[in-house]
Order: C-alpha cells, then sequence, then structure tokens
C-alpha cells in the first residue's frame, strides 16, 4: 500500500515539473550502426578469439611440460655443479684451515705479545714513567726558584726606576701641553667660526636666493604648461589607437571569429558526434564479439577435449589399468621383491661382518695395550652417601630411635 500511494503520489509531480529523460535514450543513428558493425566485428573476431586461445593452451602446456621440468633440472644442476662443491670447500676445507691458521697466530704471535708485553713493557714502562716523574719535579722545583729570583731582581732593576720616571716626570709635562693645546685649538675654532658664518650669508645671498626665484617664477609654470600639454597628446593619442583597435575587432571578428564558429557549430561538432558515437558503437562491439568467441572458442576447446579424451585418454588408461598394471605387478613379486631381499640380505651379511671385524680388531688392539702398558688401575668406588636396600627407609618400617621395633 505504502509503495502504490508513493507511485500515485509521484505521478502529479511529475506532471507538473519538467518530463523525464531517460539516460540511455539512443538515437536513429546508433541504432542502424549497432547491427552491422557487430556482426562484422564477430565475423572478424571469432578467428582472432580462437588463436588466441589456442595459444594460451599451448603455451601453458609449454611451461607446464618442458619448461618447469627444465627450469627445475637446470636448478638441480646448477646446485649439483656449483653450491654443493663450494658449500663442502667452504665447510671441509676453508673453515677447518682459517680455524688452524687463527690457532698457531694466537700461539705464535697473540700469546707471546701479552706475554711480552704483561711481563716486560708494563714494568720497564711503569719504571721509567716514575723515573720521568722524579726529574721533572726536581727539574720544576729548580726553574721556580730560578723565576723567583728573576722576577725579584727585574723588579728592583727596571720597575721602581720606570714608575718613578712616569710620576714625576713625564705626567707634569704632560700636563703642561695640554693645557697648552686646549687654549690653541679654542683660538683656532673662533676664528674658523667666524669665517664660516662670512661664508654661508655669500652662499645664500649669491646662489641660493636667486636659484629659488628662478625655480618658482619661471621653471614651475613652463612645467605645468609642458605637463598639461603632454597630457592632451596622450589623449589624442589613445583615442586614435581606441578607434584603430575598434576597427581592427571588428574586422577580425568578421573575418576569421564568426567563420571559425560557424565551421566549428555547423561542420565540425556534428561530424564529431557520428565519429564518438561510431567509435563507441565499434569499442561495444568488440567488447560483444570477443565474449561471444570466448564462448564460441571454450565451446570448441571442450568438444576436442571431449573428443581427445575419448579416442586417446581413454585407450590409453584401459591399456595402463588392465595390461600394464597387471604386467607390473607380476615383474614387481616375481623379480624385484626377490631381488630387494637378495640385496638386503648381502647388506644385512656384509654389516655383520664389519661388526664382527671391527669388534675383533678393537680386542687385538686391548690386547696390545694390555701386553705393552699393563691393566689399568681400579678406580675406588665412591660413597655416594646413598643408603643401601637394607637400610632405605619403607612405609613399614622407620630410621627414627623413637618409633624404631
Amino acid at each position: 500500500m505504502v509503495d502504490l500511494e508513493k507511485a500515485s503520489g509521484a505521478g502529479p509531480q511529475r506532471a507538473q515539473g519538467e518530463p523525464v529523460r531517460r539516460s540511455d535514450a539512443e538515437g536513429c543513428l546508433a541504432v542502424a550502426i549497432r547491427i552491422p558493425v557487430r556482426i562484422v566485428v564477430l565475423v572478424l573476431v571469432v578467428p582472432v578469439r580462437m588463436v588466441w586461445d589456442a595459444l594460451v593452451v599451448a603455451g601453458r602446456f609449454l611451461r607446464d611440460a618442458v619448461l618447469r621440468p627444465v627450469g627445475r633440472a637446470l636448478a638441480w644442476l646448477g646446485r649439483a655443479l656449483f653450491v654443493w662443491p663450494l658449500v663442502g670447500l667452504w665447510r671441509y676445507v676453508l673453515v677447518p684451515l682459517a680455524k688452524g691458521v687463527g690457532w698457531l697466530a694466537n700461539v705464535l704471535l697473540v700469546v707471546p705479545a701479552v706475554w711480552l708485553y704483561r711481563w716486560v713493557l708494563t714494568p720497564v714502562g711503569q719504571a721509567l714513567a716514575w723515573f720521568l716523574t722524579r726529574v721533572g719535579a726536581v727539574l720544576a722545583a729548580i726553574a721556580h726558584g730560578l723565576y723567583g729570583g728573576l722576577a725579584w731582581l727585574g723588579r728592583y732593576l727596571a720597575v721602581v726606576p720606570a714608575l718613578w720616571l712616569y710620576r714625576w716626570v713625564l705626567t707634569p709635562v704632560g700636563h703642561a701641553l695640554a693645557w697648552r693645546g686646549r687654549q690653541v685649538a679654542r683660538g683656532v675654532g673662533l676664528v674658523v667660526t667666524g669665517v664660516g658664518f662670512v661664508l654661508y650669508w655669500i652662499v645664500r645671498v649669491l646662489l641660493v636666493l636667486p636659484a629659488l626665484a628662478v625655480w618658482r617664477w619661471v621653471l614651475t609654470p613652463v612645467g605645468h604648461v609642458l605637463a598639461w600639454c603632454g597630457r592632451q597628446v596622450v589623449r589624442g593619442v589613445g583615442l586614435v589607437v581606441t578607434g584603430v583597435g575598434f576597427v581592427l575587432y571588428w574586422i577580425v571578428r568578421g573575418l576569421l571569429v564568426l567563420p571559425a564558429l560557424a565551421v566549428w557549430r555547423w561542420v565540425l561538432a556534428p561530424v564529431g558526434r557520428v565519429l564518438a558515437v561510431v567509435g563507441r558503437e565499434v569499442a561495444d562491439a568488440l567488447g560483444h564479439a570477443w565474449r561471444i568467441a570466448g564462448h564460441l572458442s571454450r565451446a570448441v576447446g571442450r568438444f576436442l577435449g571431449t573428443v581427445l579424451r575419448w579416442t586417446v585418454a581413454e585407450p590409453a588408461r584401459w591399456v595402463y589399468r588392465s595390461v600394464l598394471t597387471p604386467v607390473g605387478h607380476a615383474v614387481r613379486d616375481t623379480v624385484l621383491r626377490p631381488l630387494a631381499e637378495a640385496g638386503r640380505s648381502a647388506g644385512r651379511t656384509a654389516r655383520q661382518a664389519l661388526a664382527s671385524a671391527r669388534h675383533t680388531a678393537r680386542q687385538a688392539r686391548a690386547d696390545v695395550r694390555r701386553m705393552l702398558v699393563g691393566e689399568p688401575a681400579e678406580r675406588d668406588p665412591v660413597d655416594r652417601r646413598e643408603p643401601s636396600a637394607v637400610e632405605a627407609r619403607t612405609l613399614g618400617s622407620s630410621t627414627t630411635a623413637l618409633t624404631k621395633d
């Protein structure tokens, strides 16, 4: 009911407003172009799609059946030829050799150098440091005494006379010269001030006042006249340029802009719209044709797969299941298993023979050592402070003095 009311209420609103336009509205040109273009594109695209699918299937078969096994074989061959020999060389040759060289360098260089540093160079260095410290202290005391004597001698031979000469000779002479200089400077300043006042009034009367009169009553009116004339000339030139620009604007508009607008509006825009419709339809046709060709190619592939399955795979599977499997089982039960059992029994016999030979060689070596060295001394049993089986505490007895039976 709510949907019906909404639908009935929406009708007057649409009737009062503008008419609703479909977003997927198409013209007659698109409808006329679509069917022929799709037929032509389908005819052209189906062989291309089938060839493409065949190439994809061939590429996947080549990748799974040839390239991947060849790559794995090459990887195993590379490991066998390069990685494993290098790993063996590193692990069983270079590492033990480096460890041996390190141990030899430690024994021949590091240990002697540490012993020499600890027991020879360190005591000698400490003795030299103690000796040089004592010598330096003695020399410092001597130098301090000499410096004090020379300072006292220089003070009483040079500093005291120089202070007396500065205080009682140079200071009074300087004060007298300073007073005389101030008097001379004051007289020279008065003379310079009078000369400057005279020159100021001469320059003001002869140069400044005439220049101000010329600027105020001659140059300023002439400048105003010249500025007014310049403004009038610029205004006239602006009017002329404006008129010429207006004429050129209408000439360019009438000869270039309006024809170009007409060509764009009545020729290029309709042609562009038609080409856009044709291009869109061709693109849509290519998409539809590619998808239809994919379905056709899949159907053809399934048909060929079914034919190959019933003509090749099923007979091969029947032959494998009905002929080769029984023959293989018979060969395994009658030939391979007896051979494997014989090989395993021969291996067990060889291992037992080797074990007995090792045991015999071990006993002979022990007998030779016993004849040459003698019996090894037996070790005394160690008291591990463990109670014996008789003295061990059980649930029915006790080891305390109060509860002992």
